[in-house]
């Protein structure tokens, strides 16, 4: 591929031609199958070479010339200190080799979350993990930030999770047997610019657009109005924020009360709605579950919610569920309810009926694509049993030797001396960040791997300098998207720059384990072997297939791919898309007894024996409404409730410094947008300075009022780089300065940063200089 044409590379955004002008990346173009591209791709090509690249190893001062343990509280205000790789590679081996000898290898905690990049072979956490394993192992974590309340909960329900996440009734079933897709959360359509992957085109706006053009009609139930596109005509419900769960109970008890609910479904193939029954009518507490109830908690009114139970009762309906719905105080129990509804109304496992987990939350949920079992770099057995729930590493850190519930286990947080983060930034993810920050003080040595100076290799004692996905080659295979992609480097790196297998082989090198790291092989040998271990996942198709034979009359159900050096040639290949669409559950309805689900019961359990066995006061054994610690049914008469949802310029805070994300700002900070009525009370104008604060602390952001989102609510986009102050207020606008770091219950532990209260005030001082994008101070080392 010539220049001219553009060089083929990708990454969760998408696939772009890398343009290329006298060595250096100048335009990042849709891919010419593509014919919905997302913008962001476009935001690496006047980052790459900014000041906020990382071209060398770097050692905070006070570490190096102190040792491991250092003035901990200078992480962030310290001076930097350029090395070799020579000298850092016997740094880190030499760091390793004392933490593991002094404290025990779970003293190492390397969850390492985030989305570090699309290709198989250069994926940071898995060079990372297969590292680690290779000399000894860690303290790991366990599920997602996205929605790791569901993945605790529903294995109880339907027996897996991923299962049923990734086999969603798509929309080309929806759009010709749906008459009404409800959607609690909405269905965003930003979110759909990325897939975990990769993805070779983007096709929920299409999705959508044929389900509108069939006439299906939309319901969007959340406090923003923009949650769906326009063209849907939705009724938008502007429910107060975390009350999902009491709008779910209350349609249940309508449809029940009415007698509209699916006996025959629930009687062949669920157990528990006896219980649950109990529940909703208020045989166990003397509440029923009514829409009179729900009307004081949702500020829904009871005909509304009357008026939409008989509605979905009278269509084929499907309920999704916003990922963000799990993001909340009790997050197991919107999605529980959601499928003890879908239930109710008989129409799970049916074409364009029954529950979906959170269409359009990536580009792949609600589409036919088959699903692959791409190769990958194996990691090995991990040898330290110890993890944590992905989202209680200020706990880990803070709480050594305490132990901690988790979905039926106690668990006891290890020492971490030593933490190692690559390929990710949990001063986006993570809640609470003046906690987090407290919390980071206290290992000996924290290192990164990372390109940029985000807020996370700002605070490290060691960063290794990586590639981006311009500046290798790798192979792209998402187990959702047809597409199989073989990227190749568009740019030359700095000099001094690695990719993370190259990094991890140097330190390997000098503890003596090169070779059972790299196995043998190159970075093109592992890339080819992952090419050729990829299938089908469904479990029927065997390994793949590759001689000339079986081409010309290929076996049911294999995955046939071209030869290695034909698909290297053409750069991708598209995996032919099934005859018909998919209906998630449609072979445990059609027969039960021969497709048990994976629960106790073999069916779905809207009473889990096991959930409620575990005895914990925060998670019964079956769907039940929980008042959250802040919302607005208990909030002073000035506090909002601030809705930090995913941002529209960004994957995550990838690429915040990049020209796509910064056109999204107003005056290099995030916005924040609320009611008029709110500004007005306020004294807040459109464009205002303004300052977010709680007790845990604050952050400046831009006014936009408008009617899109419902009075007492204010929202702002995650993903800024934190730019805390003397203070801890964030002056740059990232919203988890004031989110709490709480876990959702004892089950899931999972975060909870849509609970969350505020006060917002107009900001009349000199605004204050951000230095979110400034590196670091640097010096050579002979200058030390």
């Amino acid at each position: 591929m010539t220049s001219k044409d553009g060089v083929l590379t990708a990454n969760h955004w998408g696939t772009y031609r890398a343009i290329v002008e006298n060595g250096r990346l100048v335009d990042m173009r849709g891919f010419e199958e593509d014919t919905d591209p997302s913008p962001i791709g476009q935001g690496i090509v006047d980052s790459l070479n900014a000041p906020t690249r990382i071209t060398e190893p770097m050692v905070r001062e006070s570490w190096l010339l102190h040792g491991p343990g250092a003035q901990t509280d200078k992480r962030g205000k310290d001076r930097f200190v350029a090395v070799s790789w020579d000298k850092v590679e016997k740094l880190v081996a030499q760091e390793l080799t004392r933490v593991r000898r002094d404290h025990g290898d779970n003293a190492i905690y390397a969850g390492s979350y985030g989305w570090a990049s699309a290709g198989r072979f250069h994926h940071a956490q898995s060079q990372l993990k297969r590292f680690l394993n290779c000399s000894g192992g860690f303290t790991s974590s366990k599920f997602t930030y996205s929605f790791a309340a569901a993945e605790a909960m529903i294995p109880h329900v339907l027996g897996s999770y991923r299962e049923f996440l990734n086999t969603t009734t798509g929309w080309a079933s929806i759009a010709e047997h749906g008459e009404l897709v409800v959607a609690f959360g909405g269905i965003p359509m930003k979110n759909a610019q990325i897939d975990a992957g990769g993805l070779g085109v983007h096709v929920q706006r299409s999705g959508v657009e044929k389900a509108i053009a069939a006439g299906v009609e939309f319901v969007n139930i959340s406090p923003i109005r923009d949650d769906v596109i326009p063209e849907t005509q939705a009724d938008w419900v502007p429910l107060r924020p975390n009350s999902d769960v009491a709008l779910l109970l209350a349609l249940a008890h309508t449809i029940l009360t009415e007698n509209l609910h699916s006996k025959a479904f629930l009687n062949r193939y669920c157990v528990g709605f006896e219980r649950f029954e109990e529940y909703l009518t208020g045989q166990q507490d003397g509440v029923p579950k009514s829409a009179d109830w729900a009307a004081d908690l949702t500020e829904v009114s009871a005909e509304t919610i009357r008026d939409l139970a008989r509605r979905m009762a009278q269509s084929r309906t499907t309920i999704s569920v916003s990922w963000s719905l799990t993001r909340q105080d009790h997050g197991e129990q919107p999605f529980w309810a959601a499928i003890a509804l879908a239930a109710m109304l008989g129409q799970i496992g049916t074409p364009g009926g029954g529950f979906a987990f959170g269409l359009s939350a990536l580009n792949s949920i609600g589409t036919d694509a088959p699903l692959l079992k791409g190769g990958s770099v194996p990691q090995g057995e991990n040898p330290v049993k110890d993890f944590i729930p992905v989202s209680r590493i200020a706990d880990l850190l803070l709480m050594p030797g305490e132990s901690l519930t988790f979905d039926g286990e106690t668990l006891t947080l290890p020492d971490i001396r030593l933490v190692w983060w690559a390929g990710g930034n949990p001063y986006h993810h993570h809640q609470d960040l003046n906690r987090l920050a407290k919390a980071w003080e206290k290992p000996d040595t924290i290192i990164c791997n990372d390109w940029c100076w985000t807020p996370t290799a700002q605070r490290a004692d060691i960063v290794l300098p990586c590639t981006t996905h311009v500046e290798r080659d790798d192979i792209c295979i998402s187990q959702r998207d047809p597409y199989i992609l073989r990227v190749r480097k568009a740019v030359e790196p700095p000099q001094n720059v690695r990719n993370d297998f190259d990094i991890f082989r140097g330190i390997a090198r000098q503890l003596g384990l090169e070779e059972r790291f790299t196995d043998g092989k190159s970075a093109a040998d592992w890339m080819r072997e992952i090419y050729e271990k990829t299938v089908y996942s469904d479990g029927k198709t065997g390994d793949l297939v590759s001689t000339e034979a079986t081409r010309d009359a290929p076996k049911q159900n294999t995955l046939v791919l071209p030869e290695w050096e034909s698909f290297c040639a053409r750069g991708w290949f598209k995996v032919e898309m099934p005859a018909t669409p998919r209906i998630m559950l449609q072979a445990f309805v059609e027969d039960p007894d021969a497709n048990p689900l994976a629960t106790p019961s073999g069916k779905i359990e809207l009473f889990s024996e096991a959930v409620q066995g575990f005895g914990y006061a925060t998670c019964p054994g079956h769907p039940t409404w929980f008042s959250p610690y802040e919302w607005l049914g208990s909030a002073a008469p000035d506090e909002l409730h601030l809705i930090s949802n995913q941002p529209t310029t960004k994957l995550h805070s990838q690429l915040d410094q990049g020209s796509v994300s910064r056109a999204g700002k107003i005056d290099g900070r995030e916005p924040v947008r609320l009611h008029p009525a709110d500004a007005k009370a306020r004294g807040i104008s459109d464009g205002d300075l303004v300052r977010l604060h709680n007790a845990r602390g604050a952050c400046l952001a831009v006014a936009c009022v408008t009617d899109a989102i419902r009075q007492g609510v204010a929202q702002i986009a995650t993903g800024a780089w934190w730019d805390p102050d003397e203070t801890g207020m964030c002056r740059h606008g990232n919203p988890n300065a004031v989110t709490r770091d709480r876990g959702t219950s004892d089950l899931g532990q999972g975060p909870t940063a849509h609970t969350c209260l505020i006060r917002m005030e107009r900001y009349d001082r000199e605004p204050p200089p951000m230095r979110a994008f400034v590196p670091p101070d640097i010096i050579p080392f002979d200058e030390l």
